[in-house]
């Protein structure tokens, strides 16, 4: 018989018992301690229109007026768009129009962006809650989940300072391919660009949202109550030394998880004409809401 001293079968238990206890925590039945996770709901859209078809060539006729002076062929080229270089077209796709006549030049870009969460714990329409309540606050506007009194004020203060700022372009839930695409589709909007960050070294001075001549408090910043989840429109007027002026209206929807960007833009050619802020912003209200149907079928 083989002998075994006292110390080495001490061991041989202790490492026997050890290696029962292991085995039988990782091989249970696998539901005790287990918590069951469901997933977020997945947002309404999974793909996103083509932007260059979204507007109807009877609206861009109208947005658009110095178009009608152009030959056939110039008049298609101008209505066709401009699609914005982007990567990852199930994310976010743009197109912008322009037009010029004698008395000044209008330009028209959409933005659609397909917001989608990446914690399955977190609804794709809760992260573009998210990411659209970020656009809202960057226009100086109080959020959706603001107190009535803290809306009023934050409305008032818009009112007060008369420098709206214009709606960031960047997709803050983007990947490293959305985030060159998002500043692709910033260029959408350059007439407004960097004065929309008040630098006024590059792009002159930024005015009030409305001129003198034009003040009524319902065309001034604001949310707008009954377009798609929930939206804002922002008005900004962009002087550049004294040759050039131009006017920005944008309106910012969100319906599901897809967000809305459309930037109007008018330039008259004489220095000391301003825009009109009423005409651009119905007109601009008006294709919102065309949009928003289009995305409701």
């Amino acid at each position: 018989m083989a002998y075994v001293s006292g110390t080495a079968l001490l061991t041989s238990l202790v490492v026997g018992c050890s290696a029962d206890t292991g085995t039988d925590d990782s091989v249970g039945d696998g539901k005790s301690g287990e918590t069951a996770v469901t997933a977020a709901a997945p947002g309404k859209y999974q793909t996103l229109p083509d932007p260059c078809r979204a507007v109807a060539t009877s609206t861009l006729k109208d947005l658009l007026p110095g178009a009608a002076e152009l030959s056939e062929e110039q008049q298609k080229k101008v209505y066709e768009g401009t699609a914005a270089v982007t990567y990852n077209t199930d994310r976010r796709v743009g197109c912008r129009w322009k037009s010029e006549d004698p008395s000044s030049s209008r330009s028209l870009s959409i933005d659609f962006e397909r917001v989608v969460s990446y914690d399955p714990a977190v609804s794709d329409d809760d992260r573009a809650r998210e990411v659209y309540t970020k656009k809202q606050t960057a226009a100086g506007l109080s959020s959706p989940s603001a107190t009535p009194d803290a809306a009023d004020s934050s409305t008032e203060e818009a009112k007060d300072t008369k420098k709206p700022t214009h709606p960031a372009a960047s997709d803050d839930d983007a990947t490293s391919g959305s985030d060159a695409s998002s500043h692709a589709l910033t260029g959408l909007s350059s007439e407004a660009g960097s004065s929309a960050t008040g630098n006024t070294d590059d792009a002159g001075d930024t005015d009030g949202a409305t001129n003198t001549d034009e003040d009524p408090g319902d065309l001034q910043p604001r949310v707008l109550d009954d377009l798609g989840d929930s939206a804002f429109l922002n008005d900004l007027l962009t002087r550049a030394g004294s040759t050039a002026q131009h006017r920005t209206v944008s309106v910012v929807f969100r319906t599901s998880n897809v967000i809305v960007t459309v930037d109007f833009t008018e330039q008259p050619a004489v220095s000391t004409v301003v825009p009109e802020s009423k005409e651009l912003q119905e007109k601009a209200q008006a294709l919102a809401r065309q949009l928003v149907d289009n995305f409701s079928e």
